[in-house]
């Protein structure tokens, strides 16, 4: 696992032990970043099943301002902290371990908008349209904002939630990855 691009382009990431955190591989990382980006000039991340960090990294170095990196699991965190400091990104982070919606309520109270989420749960607590439709009551999400989802392809996922629109589906054997944006 590595950064794909940007200004860390190359520098390996390091994973989670055991089985608990499914990394997205590099391949899928940069489906990904050429359907939403693949450059940023500033804006807000939000990372919220984190994992080892990789997404929200590599947003930071395409040009994101900020991450904001959120995690249930105690070495997944650590090990977001560790790749961080190895890619040198940490003034441009915060790092919380918290469940996925207790996060988004206290992320509420700080009156955040968001310009790209990722959301890539375990396969098994998937919640992504019912998180998506609690970031759009909370306000957390800024217009145009991008939402990408990783899922299982089983999980058929709603084409519209509120002013949240589908805008491209694409599988990799059994990810499926699904971009939203706030039309808000």
């Amino acid at each position: 696992m590595r950064v794909v691009a940007g200004s860390k382009k190359g520098h390996p990431l390091q994973a989670v032990p055991g089985k608990g955190t499914r990394p997205t591989v590099d391949k899928v990382k940069e489906s990904i970043f050429n359907m939403i980006g693949p450059y940023f000039d500033g804006g807000l991340v939000l990372d919220l099943y984190a994992g080892t960090g990789g997404l929200g990294i590599e947003a930071l170095s395409r040009g994101a301002e900020k991450c904001i990196f959120v995690d249930a699991n105690r070495k997944a965190i650590g090990i977001v902290q560790q790749n961080l400091s190895s890619t040198e990104l940490n003034e441009k982070a915060e790092v919380y371990r918290n469940d996925a919606n207790r996060a988004l309520n206290a992320l509420k109270k700080r009156e955040l908008m968001f310009d790209i989420v990722f959301l890539d749960p375990p396969y098994a607590e998937q919640k992504i349209e019912s998180q998506i439709a609690i970031m759009l009551d909370h306000g957390l999400l800024a217009p145009n904002a991008m939402i990408v989802a990783e899922h299982d392809v089983k999980d058929e996922l709603c084409n519209h939630i509120g002013s949240v629109d589908k805008i491209r589906e694409v599988t990799y054997g059994q990810t499926a990855i699904t971009v939203y944006r706030n039309e808000g």
